[in-house]
């Protein structure tokens, strides 16, 4: 999977201009596939000298025109090519899990300190999932409810270690003191 995928995926519902492709990489997305700003923008102008896509510039009154991409036949036979591949294995890359595997090197403080701080980015994102599948839930087709609801029990199991591990850290600290 790459951002041409992920790209040429939007466009199947309905044509997107840059800036509403670039809104989903950045909402629903971000849960699950990390592209930054600036791939998105190449990305597209590629995919056009490609042909996979095809760009209309639409005039608006009051604001700078914008350029809305449509995906081509080629695109559409390319996105079904990426959708019967073999399936890649999942990837994880977090500088949480790399600290915390180093943690030894830091004292306990730094480490309950990194515990609390992911403690607290992962209730944020799991209560931005579970408003998002509030809102959403009866307009969303199966497999993007099962996708947010993957999100939450990860979330939830990921809220759950790390408490757990908070605990364990603050019983080896109350075992020092005695």
């Amino acid at each position: 999977m790459n951002s041409q995928d992920v790209i040429l995926g939007t466009l199947m519902r309905r044509s997107l201009s840059g800036y509403e492709i670039k809104q989903l990489f950045e909402d629903i997305f971000s849960y699950f596939y990390s592209s930054s700003y600036g791939t998105i923008y190449p990305m597209l102008h590629r995919m056009e000298k490609e042909e996979l896509i095809t760009k209309e510039n639409v005039l608006q009154e009051g604001k700078p025109n914008k350029n809305v991409f449509t995906i081509t036949e080629a695109g559409k036979s390319r996105f079904y090519e990426y959708l019967h591949s073999p399936m890649e294995s999942d990837t994880i890359k977090s500088d949480f899990l790399m600290r915390l595997f180093f943690g030894q090197y830091v004292g306990n403080d730094m480490v309950i300190a990194w515990l609390k701080q992911a403690q607290v980015h992962a209730q944020t994102q799991l209560d931005q999932l579970r408003e998002k599948y509030a809102i959403y839930k009866d307009s969303m087709q199966p497999a993007h409810l099962i996708c947010i609801e993957i999100g939450i029990k990860e979330y939830s199991a990921k809220l759950e270690t790390i408490q757990e591990g908070l605990d364990r850290m603050d019983k080896l600290e109350q075992e020092k003191r005695v």
